[in-house]
């Protein structure tokens, strides 16, 4: 099927309407016509119903968003990495959630460089859903999250357990900084501290309210790995008599797409994470 059909199919789902569909891919709306026609008569089915509103998808049509996403988006993939660089052979394609970016993401890139070095490597960030999402489409071989989606055909698989501890500074330990770590712990740290629900200050990354309690003071909870250094330089104190957090990092990838070259890269992600037990001062080059 010509990848345009599947594009101008999403961009009338994006839209909702033939019109701007075809200023927006600068072509005439007789050809969007066409187009719809031609995939229609492909697929032997209806995919928008029209009207002077616009243009609905059909039940067919709400059906082929994900076909046509993962048309487009794995043909993206083969246009951004074809042709492989000289010398390289095989390609992984790796996300993690940006709070695992560094170091443990970093970490296991700049591992597989030295290890696999016929590989390439497209390393990406985003959020759990977005990134399960990708490697189900199979835009991504695999992805490390905290919260991993359980859906038919996906491997899970827990790589360490971390806590969530609650820390505050030596110096200055006010305010309380709420740091959103995902709907698991709202609702477990709600329910436990209902005082501390509707906090002043809030982040939804762990490394930017980690830094500004660096600098500025206050207390908050974080993952036990990211502070356990600032707490041996008594920087950072643990906060006593307070619930602890459960905040697990799990590996997802496609058991039908599995291979020796993922199982090897799985490999040295498991030794990153063995031999590196501290990675509070990666966050900060002073210490």
């Amino acid at each position: 099927m010509d990848i345009e059909l599947a594009r101008t199919f999403l961009e009338i789902a994006r839209s909702g309407s033939f019109i701007a569909a075809a200023e927006r891919l600068h072509v005439t709306q007789t050809a969007i016509t066409a187009r719809v026609q031609n995939l229609e008569s492909q697929l032997d089915c209806r995919l928008f119903v029209r009207n002077r509103a616009g243009a609905r998808l059909t039940a067919n049509g709400e059906a082929f968003v994900s076909y046509a996403t993962q048309l487009v988006q794995t043909w993206e993939a083969a246009r951004r990495d074809l042709p492989l660089p000289q010398g390289l052979h095989h390609v992984l394609h790796l996300g993690g959630e940006v709070s695992l970016c560094n170091p443990l993401m970093l970490s296991w890139v700049r591992q597989l460089r030295a290890e696999l070095p016929d590989h390439a490597i497209r390393a990406q960030v985003g959020d759990a859903r977005q990134l399960v999402e990708q490697v189900e489409l199979g835009v991504l071989d695999a992805a490390l999250v905290y919260l991993p989606a359980y859906q038919a055909g996906l491997q899970v698989e827990e790589l360490l357990e971390e806590k969530l501890v609650m820390i505050r500074s030596v110096a200055n330990p006010e305010p309380y900084v709420y740091i959103d770590w995902g709907e698991a712990f709202r609702r477990q740290h709600d329910a436990a501290l209902p005082e501390r629900a509707r906090a002043g200050l809030s982040f939804n990354l762990g490394p930017l309210a980690l830094q500004y309690i660096l600098d500025s003071g206050g207390a908050g909870y974080f993952r036990s790995r990211v502070v356990q250094r600032y707490l041996e330089l008594g920087i950072l104190e643990r906060v006593p008599r307070v619930p602890e957090f459960s905040y697990p990092t799990y590996l997802v990838y496609s058991r039908e797409r599995d291979s020796a070259d993922l199982q090897q890269a799985f490999a040295v992600l498991r030794e990153v994470i063995r031999r590196d037990h501290d990675w509070s001062q990666r966050w900060d080059p002073l210490i």
